[in-house]
């Protein structure tokens, strides 16, 4: 009977000290995660801001500072018409393979790099996104 019981309070010992280990790991990996999603955010964030707004404009109106010299001119992000067209897909396309890629503006130059970064090219379909709402 001894032996039952020190064998039930082992049992008991190891799930709960597995149990910690359980519930700590997801903790850890949820930190990892929520760094590099941000770290992601900001990456897409300074893309946007220095190749994208080039002709999209800050404020995503495709009036930037070198849309003035393009025909066509740079899609204009705000409009609720043209963000109910199209799908977070097909941005992903358009930002990966360029106007040219997609039968758009050959002007439109490809991100083929963001292929290997999944997070970044969907905190730029985000930040597109994001133009919708304003």
């Amino acid at each position: 009977m001894r032996s039952n019981l020190s064998l039930a309070v082992l049992l008991v010992a190891l799930a709960i000290g597995c149990g910690k280990k359980q519930s700590e790991a997801p903790v850890a990996d949820q930190e990892t995660t929520n760094r590099a999603v941000a770290a992601a955010t900001d990456e897409a964030q300074t893309m946007f801001k220095t190749v994208c707004a080039t002709c999209h404009g800050e404020s995503g109106l495709g009036n930037g500072p070198g849309a003035a010299a393009l025909n066509p001119k740079p899609r204009n992000y705000t409009d609720p018409k043209w963000q109910a067209s199209v799908s977070d897909d097909d941005l992903k396309k358009t930002i990966l393979l360029g106007g040219q890629g997609v039968g758009k503006s050959p002007m439109m130059p490809g991100q083929p790099q963001l292929k290997d970064q999944p997070e970044v090219l969907d905190g730029l379909v985000t930040i597109i996104r994001g133009f919708a709402k304003r």
